[in-house]
């Protein structure tokens, strides 16, 4: 069993051009219980954040909902991300899944987070504030 938090608002899923400058605004004044994931390639540049911290006029989807595993987790855990992705799949909820270095992360679309929130419990999981 794992321990989720939802985390408040919702999120984008946004891109910028390769070797794009981040915005300080970005992650300037931070809640604690908010999350911002970068990933570079030569593709360009994806980011994971709140809604209303996107840069500019960049692509994006949004109205995704974030889920945290409570951690923090130690490297070495396996089968984390399988046990919250094999229940979502099996309800047929989409989802973006991300990590930072002490815990998981999944994105949910905000019109399924109720069906998404039944799956994991159902599998066991544990939604805490």
């Amino acid at each position: 069993m794992l321990d989720i938090a939802l985390l408040p608002g919702e999120y984008a899923v946004c891109r910028l051009t390769a070797g794009a400058a981040l915005p300080p605004a970005l992650w300037s004044d931070l809640g604690t219980r908010q999350v911002v994931s970068v990933s570079w390639s030569a593709d360009g540049v994806s980011l994971i954040c709140p809604a209303d911290r996107v840069p500019g006029d960049a692509p994006m989807e949004t109205a995704w909902r974030c889920l945290r595993v409570v951690g923090p987790l130690e490297l070495p855990v396996t089968g984390v991300l399988a046990a919250l992705v094999g229940p979502l799949a099996q309800a047929r909820v989409n989802m973006v899944v991300f990590s930072t270095y002490d815990t998981d992360h999944l994105l949910v679309p905000a019109v399924r987070l109720t069906e998404a929130a039944a799956a994991l419990s159902g599998a066991g999981h544990r939604f805490v504030d």
